[in-house]
């Protein structure tokens, strides 16, 4: 599913929208009455971890900051030096998933999206699920058959077009309506306001450091590729057990963290894809051969990991390198 850098270049898509009134509403949702946004005004437009939220008042009320205004506070707030541009989604990256892994991605999915009506509120959250993708002014077409070797295009969940002229387009996405962000800052990678000191502490328990890196509590918009990506850079075994770690070890895997996520952010920004040093590869960039396989609490989502055995040595008591799940 869409991770922290392509959400927020997907808000950024929505934001020269914002003041402008709808005019015409379609897709495909079925939890979503989607004739209710008809004549309403797009009001605001945040990013918080892997969920996009946009707010509609009636078209009477205030306008709100103005598109140009919005772009600029965003931008500003992560980081972004460049305008959004080019297509949407995990650019560059290839999606040979095993039919398990898309149901492990889709229950997830779910997993993290509201399961229930949060009540009445003007405030839109949107979950995007492992291919969602927001794109202005343009449909997404079919790249290749499906499994019946029909070329169809993908449905969307929600079609705004607005008085400009204009339109947005979401895909496979999960819409409720809530009273207002819910959001921390606080743990949110991208965010100016990210807290170091309080992920430390997070990446100190007894767990396996895998499975803390993806804790939306403390690494909201982290997911599955930055996971790989990061403990790669950083050195580090997947499994292993975060109290064994030193303060040093932890404090370089948080600067990969930031800055692997602002430079992938940054090159969705210039339309340039992510190439990925063991993600979904058979080989590290030394050469070695990559092992993989399923990690995941007792009572959690299991996910694909890829980790080179020598450059990201084994530190758990007892010794020895675990053997991979599959």
């Amino acid at each position: 599913m869409p991770e922290g850098p392509s959400v927020r270049k997907f808000q950024l898509l929505t934001s020269p929208f914002v003041g402008q009134v709808v005019a015409k509403v379609g897709g495909s949702s079925r939890k979503l009455s989607v004739n209710d946004l008809n004549a309403l005004r797009l009001q605001d437009s945040q990013v918080h971890g892997k969920n996009l939220y946009l707010a509609f008042v009636a078209a009477e009320g205030p306008a709100g900051p103005t598109a140009e205004e919005t772009v600029l506070q965003r931008e500003a707030a992560c980081g972004a030096h460049c305008p959004a541009q080019g297509q949407q989604g995990q650019d560059g990256i290839p999606h040979p998933y095993s039919q398990d892994e898309e149901l492990q991605e889709a229950q997830h999915s779910r997993s993290e999206a509201p399961e229930a009506a949060e009540g009445q509120g003007n405030w839109l959250r949107i979950h995007f699920g492992m291919f969602g993708s927001v794109r202005a002014n343009e449909f997404s077409r079919a790249s290749r058959a499906n499994k019946r070797g029909d070329w169809k295009d993908p449905v969307p969940r929600l079609v705004l077009h607005f008085e400009s002229g204009g339109f947005l387009v979401f895909y496979n996405c999960r819409m409720l309506w809530c009273s207002s962000p819910r959001a921390d800052p606080a743990s949110d990678i991208l965010s100016v306001e990210f807290h170091r000191g309080r992920a430390l502490r997070a990446l100190c328990a007894p767990d396996p450091i895998c499975y803390t890196l993806l804790d939306q509590r403390y690494f909201s918009g982290l997911g599955n590729i930055i996971k790989n990506e990061i403990l790669y850079l950083a050195r580090i075994h997947p499994l292993t057990p975060g109290s064994l770690l030193a303060l040093s070890d932890l404090e370089r895997l948080l600067d990969c963290t930031v800055q692997f996520s602002s430079e992938w952010l940054h090159n969705k920004l210039r339309g340039q894809g992510l190439h990925p040093q063991v993600y979904q590869k058979e080989q590290c960039p030394l050469g070695h051969p990559l092992m993989k396989g399923t990690f995941g609490p007792t009572d959690g989502f299991k996910r694909l990991t890829w980790w080179c055995p020598q450059c990201q040595p084994a530190v758990l008591p007892g010794g020895g390198d675990p053997s991979p799940v599959t």
